[in-house]
Order: structure tokens, then sequence, then C-alpha cells
């Protein structure tokens, strides 16, 4: 019997997909075990899916105020999350069967855990068969400053690391980068090789990640500058007496 474990998913317009990824979540899970879902003002039929489940370990927060978009809305979730593991979870992924228990065995050495994963269509079929292989991804604090490979949907990490993370700054480029940096300053990151996520890429994702930037260079200097601020002004707000 392992402790408890929180997942934290974001959900907007997310009906197509996400009955699939809450079934890939929950079997795996622990009857203590909790999913809160924070939902951006769907409009679609995500909510009445999500319900439809009636499982006890799901938890339903509607944000209905301002400002939208995935930073504010994974924010939410994890401002809410009861427990000292917590794993991050898109509304249209597949979880392969075993990843709860080996992050939940890697996080005992580790601040923050984040995985490799496949790539797939809105089919199912495989795009990629390694993220980090095609991303070429790896630890470090000016590595991922450069080319992040810190991917949300395939991370978890313990509530020592999101003490410091919240509130998570909307002005950063994502919240998994913010919590990626973070782990790189303060703790232990690990980079796990085994792909445990079916991430799926399709016309509506709300992430990008995976397909190449439309930003220009200078946005992407402006997007790391910006960063680069959030985390000092964090830092220091932490050493502040």
């Amino acid at each position: 019997m392992r402790q408890p474990v929180s997942v934290c998913m974001a959900t907007y317009n997310g009906a197509r997909f996400v009955a699939d990824q809450l079934r890939s979540i929950l079997y795996q899970l622990q009857d203590d075990d909790e999913v809160v879902v924070s939902d951006d003002g769907s409009r679609d039929e995500t909510l009445a899916i999500i319900r439809a489940f009636a499982d006890h370990r799901i938890r339903i927060l509607e944000r209905t105020g301002r400002p939208r978009g995935p930073v504010a809305n994974f924010g939410h979730a994890l401002a809410h999350a009861r427990y000292d593991i917590i794993f991050l979870s898109d509304q249209d992924d597949l979880w392969f069967e075993h990843k709860v228990e080996t992050v939940v065995r890697l996080l005992q050495e580790s601040d923050l855990v984040v995985t490799d994963c496949t790539l797939i269509d809105e089919k199912g079929r495989e795009l990629v068969g390694s993220f980090f292989e095609r991303h070429r991804s790896r630890p470090g604090f000016w590595a991922n400053l450069v080319r992040n490979s810190y991917l949300g949907c395939c991370m978890a990490f313990r509530r020592s690391l999101l003490e410091k993370a919240l509130p998570i700054p909307l002005q950063v480029p994502m919240h998994d980068i913010w919590l990626g940096m973070l782990a790189e300053w303060y703790g232990r990151p690990c980079f796990h090789p085994e792909p445990l996520v079916a991430y799926r890429r399709h016309d509506t994702a709300v992430s990008t990640t995976g397909a190449r930037s439309t930003n220009s260079l200078w946005q992407k200097i402006a997007l790391r500058c910006r960063l680069l601020l959030c985390l000092a002004q964090r830092i220091l707000q932490r050493r502040a007496p």
C-alpha cells in the first residue's frame, strides 16, 4: 500500500478524449487517491462526461473568473491538491498502466520526475516513439532554459516543490517549465527514460509542445527573459526574512 497521490488535471472543451484519459488514470489509483479536475469554462460535454464516472476520487472545480488559460487553470488545480505527491495530467493523453507505481518509487529519491513519452495522433496511432530522443531531453538549468524538456503531462513532484512554485506567475510561458526550472534550482529532478504516457497531438490541443514553435527568435528570447525575471523574483522573495 503506497502513500496517496493527487492527480491534477486541467480541462477545457476536452470531450473528445477526456473519458479515455480518465479511465487510464483511475485504473491505477487507490481508493484514497484523488483526481482534481479544474475546468476553465468548457462549453462542450466535458463536465458531463467526467461526472458520469460517478467516482468519489474525482473532485471537479469549475473556474468562472479571469484569467483563462492553462497556466491559471493548472495553478487552480494544484492549489487544491491534498497529498504530498502530485501528478500533472492533460485531458487528452493516455497513461501507461504502471506509470503511478513507477513514478512514486522514483520520487523516493527525487523532488520531481519527468518521464519519456510516445507521441500519438487523434486516432491513437504512434507518431514518435520517444519524446526524449526527438527533443534531446536532459537535465540542467541552462539547457532547459534554452530548450525546455519539462513536459507537464509527464511530470510528478513533491509538495515541497509545489510550496515553492505557488502561486504560479501568470507571466511565465507555461506551468510545466516553471515547475521544472524551480526543481533545477532547488531540488533533485529525475529524467526517467521509460515512456509512461502516450502524448496525444491533435488540431484542438492547447499545448504546442511536440510541434515546431512558430515564435520568432525575439519572441523566444522575450519569453525566456520573462521566465528568468519571475524565477529571480521568487528566489529572492523566498530568501527575504
